[in-house]
C-alpha cells in the first residue's frame, strides 16, 4: 500500500474506531496526513461528527457500537457506499477496566470489556477485511496493551481482552498474508489519556508509581502511539505482519525493581 509522507494518498480510506478522543483521535489526526479520507467511528455520534468536521470536508464521522454486528455492518456499508473501498483499519475502540479484585468483580462488567475489545476487533476486522481480501490489498492495526503481556492485579478482564487481540492479530495475519492484507498490533504502555485519568481517579492505578516503574520515566503521549500506528499502516512496514510493537517506554523490558533505574550516571 503505497503512500507518501505528509501527502495524502489519492483516494485512500482509513477507518479508526473509538476515534473521538485519546489514542484514537491522535491516530485519526496523524493518518489524515497520509490518507485522503479518515472515517471516525465512535459510540458518541455527536463527537464523531465534530471530530470529522475538525479534520475537514474529505473525512467522515459515524456512530457505531463495535460489539454490535448489525451496527458494524451498517457502518462499514456506509463507508463503502461513500468511498468505494477501505485501505486501512485501526481497531482502537475500548473501555476501561472495572475497579476491584477478581473476587469482587462483576461478571456483566467483565463481559462488557471482553465484548468491546475482543468481539469488537473481530467484528470490524471481519467486515472490513472482506473487501481488502477481495482487492488483495490492505492493512489492519489492532490496539493491544502491556496489560495483555504482563500480570497486572485487578485488571484481568482488560488483560485477557488485550491478550486475545494480540493472539487474533497473529492468526489473521497468517490467514491473510498471501492475500495482500497485513495485520499488526501496537501495545501501548501507560498513555496520558482521559481513560488513564479516570483509572487514576478511581484508584485503579497510581500515576507516580507508573512513572517510577517506567524506564523512560514518564507516560507516553497519544501522538507517540499514533506514530507507531501510522508506521504499521504504511508501506514502510510492507514486510511486517503478525507483529506486536510495544510502545511502552521500556516497561515490559524491565526485569528488575523500579528502584534500580538510574536517574544519572554513576561515578
Amino acid at each position: 500500500m503505497e503512500q507518501s509522507l505528509g501527502h495524502p494518498q489519492s483516494g485512500s480510506v482509513v477507518i479508526v474506531t473509538g476515534a473521538a478522543d485519546g489514542i484514537g483521535w491522535a491516530a485519526a489526526q496523524r493518518l489524515a496526513r497520509d490518507h485522503a479520507h479518515v472515517v471516525i467511528v465512535d459510540l458518541n455520534r455527536e463527537l464523531a461528527l465534530e471530530r470529522a468536521h475538525e479534520l475537514g470536508e474529505p473525512h467522515m464521522g459515524l456512530a457505531a457500537d463495535v460489539s454490535s454486528q448489525e451496527q458494524v455492518e451498517v457502518a462499514v456499508a456506509s463507508v463503502l457506499e461513500r468511498f468505494g473501498r477501505i485501505d486501512v483499519l485501526v481497531n482502537n475502540a475500548g473501555i476501561g477496566e472495572q475497579a476491584g479484585t477478581t473476587l469482587t468483580q462483576n461478571v456483566a462488567s467483565f463481559d462488557r470489556v471482553i465484548n468491546v475489545h475482543v468481539r469488537g476487533t473481530f467484528l470490524v476486522s471481519q467486515a472490513v477485511a472482506r473487501g481488502m481480501v477481495a482487492r488483495g490489498k490492505g492493512a489492519i492495526v489492532n490496539l493491544g496493551s502491556i496489560a495483555g503481556q504482563a500480570g497486572i492485579p485487578a485488571r484481568n478482564a482488560y488483560g485477557a481482552a488485550k491478550a486475545g487481540i494480540v493472539a487474533m492479530t497473529r492468526s489473521m495475519a497468517c490467514e491473510w498474508a498471501r492475500r495482500g492484507v497485513r495485520v499488526n498490533a501496537v501495545a501501548p504502555g501507560y498513555v496520558r489519556t482521559a481513560l488513564v485519568d479516570d483509572l487514576s481517579k478511581r484508584g485503579v492505578l497510581d500515576r507516580d508509581a507508573i512513572v517510577r516503574r517506567t524506564p523512560m520515566g514518564r507516560m507516553a503521549e497519544p501522538e507517540e502511539v499514533a506514530e507507531a500506528i501510522a508506521f504499521l499502516a504504511s508501506s514502510r512496514a510492507s514486510f511486517i505482519t503478525g507483529t506486536t510493537l510495544n510502545v511502552d517506554g521500556g516497561w515490559l523490558a524491565l526485569g528488575a525493581p523500579g528502584e534500580t533505574l538510574l536517574t544519572e550516571d554513576a561515578d
